[in-house]
């Protein structure tokens, strides 16, 4: 299939899923599953340019891993990271597990790229894609919600156990986190512990979203870090989007170094 491989029974897993539906107001086009609550927002003039505060702090990988050979992401949503990733880090393969077949059938609304020889979307449960494949990442995205928030699938102590393994021995997990959600002290928790307290938060900009930086190989840490080596494999108009949200992540995760603060 074009879309994404999907496995037998589609008809049936369709109806499991709320459908999202789309908007736009002349300037953005933006993903939602019920009113009020943004999902992903693609400017209609720039769609591979990341409009959300928080996609842009994801980003963040880039200080670790500059040029990262393989990139999954579970959660497709309108593809903004996705876009960004398949058109800016050209050495890159990447694979999206998204489980929602509604949010896949929008992937060409929402200008995100066919398949090919280094970018697949796949439809499957993404927590269960790690137990039953067992990839190696590189990088590995978490950005799955639902219409109720994040899936418990996702966030559980397992998961982020099977995240852990599915990384490259110098992997990077990036996951982004509700700051509102309830149990968000809890969830930053199971990260770190499975991933031997090698996690750092950093606050997006808005302050409605945290990302979780974790690494399975070498500490965080601002001595690992080069801006222009993370800069260096983007075009200019990417260059000038992130570099000065990655020298603010950077001076965030200095602030946080006991060693270097």
């Amino acid at each position: 299939m074009t879309d994404a491989q999907t496995p037998a029974g589609g008809d049936f897993l369709s109806l499991q899923h709320v459908k999202p539906f789309v908007r736009e107001d002349g300037a953005a086009k933006s993903l939602h599953f019920a009113l009020g609550e943004l999902q992903s927002r693609m400017l209609l003039r720039r769609p591979a340019y990341l409009a959300l505060d928080y996609t842009r702090t994801m980003m963040g990988f880039l200080l670790f891993r500059p040029a990262p050979v393989h990139i999954g992401m579970i959660g497709l949503g309108g593809g903004s990271l996705a876009k960004f990733c398949h058109r800016q880090l050209g050495t890159s393969r990447m694979t999206v597990l998204e489980i929602n077949p509604h949010v896949i059938a929008l992937r060409r609304e929402f200008q995100v790229p066919e398949d090919d020889e280094r970018f697949q979307v796949i439809a499957a449960d993404g927590a269960l894609y790690l137990q039953q494949e067992v990839p190696s990442f590189d990088v590995l995205l978490v950005d799955g919600f639902d219409h109720q928030g994040q899936p418990a699938a996702l966030c559980s102590q397992d998961f982020y156990n099977d995240c852990f393994a599915a990384l490259a021995a110098d992997g990077v997990l990036v996951v982004n986190l509700h700051c509102d959600h309830p149990d968000y002290a809890l969830l930053v928790g199971r990260i770190s512990r499975s991933f031997n307290g090698n996690a750092v938060e950093v606050m997006a900009v808005e302050k409605s979203n945290s990302i979780v930086f974790a690494s399975r190989g070498e500490a965080i840490s601002p001595r690992r870090m080069s801006l222009a080596q993370s800069l260096s494999g983007l075009d200019a108009e990417a260059r000038m989007q992130l570099k000065s949200e990655l020298v603010r992540i950077a001076w965030e995760m200095k602030n946080l170094d006991p060693e270097t603060a």
